[in-house]
């Protein structure tokens, strides 16, 4: 495919996901949302909503100059910085599900951590761009770029939001790695890093309950393993061609999280190998797409930006699609574009807008 093709490609694929998902949360929300809320339209309708939203932040970030976001990468940081505190200020912060994840803003409300994830992908392309000769210096290369990040990924921690947070210490890494940084001052980080992780496991029983499933979701399969059997289960009665949309039964009340983070188990009952064969398809190609775009950026700043934020949301899809097929742990992570939820859509879309503008900005031979 040549690269004046590339911008209609990286679309396709963005249209096509943000159709799958819509097509399946309709099919996974509705029958609960008619029993809970009396409208089986009621989280499809507030899902194109966001779409239409994500949509048209997607055409203006297409159009900002996406230098713009190197003079503009510490506000954007100490914005997000700002937004996770505020989560964790009782009586601002909305609790949930045992954590405090969220901020209201008026009908809505927005999760910040998904912003912050935007914002340190765009300080570590500044950050390596910037410190390119001396990248592989301790103390110039390598400390800022975990200290500020770790700062974040704490904070998120704090919240706690664990799968967020481990996805955010491994792009980091990634990133730091792609851009010269020394391997074993990545390995130290690492080192550091894993008893912080552990202690905040073992802090919470609810995360040492999700180890002991994905160790073993058979040993209570109608308690704590219920959610991750039931998961099994939608994808092995969907074989090979699946029961056909809208058919699925274990939606029915049976799977948790059945429009959210386990969507991917309903693709699985509903489509078959064939439809989760396909999804997958798509994000390799929009990995596909957005490394291209970043090979051939102008810059090396518009490189490592395009490239983080491909890799924000291949991460993050191969993340979810591990923990719904057991894989991993259970971390409550959206599938990109196609789960319900309107900050994770929004700023997956404004993801594609900025790599779209480093396309548009002119690619090198």
């Amino acid at each position: 495919m040549n690269s004046s093709r590339m911008d209609r490609f990286l679309i396709i694929i963005t249209l096509v996901l943000l159709a799958s998902g819509a097509a399946m949360v309709y099919s996974t929300s509705s029958v609960m949302a008619m029993k809970k809320f009396g409208d089986e339209y009621f989280f499809i309708r507030k899902h194109l909503v966001f779409s239409a939203a994500g949509l048209a932040l997607l055409m203006i970030s297409s159009r900002i100059p996406y230098r713009l976001y190197k003079n503009l990468a510490y506000p954007i940081l100490v914005l997000a910085i700002v937004l996770l505190i505020l989560v964790l200020v009782p009586g601002i912060g909305r609790h949930a599900g045992g954590a405090r994840r969220w901020l209201r803003l008026g009908p809505v409300t927005f999760q910040p951590s998904e912003f912050a994830k935007l914002a340190v992908v765009i300080f570590l392309a500044y950050s390596l761009d910037v410190k390119k000769d001396r990248i592989r210096s301790f103390s110039v290369g390598f400390l800022p770029n975990m200290v500020i990040p770790g700062f974040i990924i704490a904070l998120i921690l704090a919240e706690p939001d664990l799968g967020t947070a481990a996805t955010l210490s491994i792009l980091t890494g990634v990133m730091s790695f792609i851009g010269g940084v020394r391997l074993k001052h990545l390995l130290s980080a690492a080192a550091v890093l894993a008893p912080v992780f552990y202690v905040v496991v073992t802090s919470f029983d609810y995360m040492m309950k999700r180890l002991a499933v994905f160790a073993d979701p058979w040993k209570d399969p109608s308690g704590s393993g219920w959610q991750m059997v039931q998961s099994f289960l939608a994808f092995g009665s969907g074989g090979v061609w699946g029961a056909g949309l809208g058919e699925g039964k274990q939606k029915l009340f049976y799977l948790p999280e059945a429009h959210t983070d386990f969507i991917f188990s309903v693709i699985g009952e509903e489509l078959g190998l064939v439809g989760v064969a396909l999804i997958i398809l798509l994000y390799c190609a929009l990995l596909f797409g957005g490394v291209r775009v970043a090979r051939r950026a102008k810059d090396l700043f518009g490189t490592y930006l395009a490239l983080g934020l491909t890799l924000m949301l291949s991460l993050q899809a191969a993340v979810n699609m591990a923990v719904v097929m057991g894989a991993l742990p259970p971390k409550g992570l959206p599938l990109p574009f196609i789960s319900y939820g309107g900050s994770s859509l929004v700023m997956s879309m404004i993801a594609v807008g900025i790599i779209l503008n480093v396309y548009m900005k002119g690619n090198k031979a």
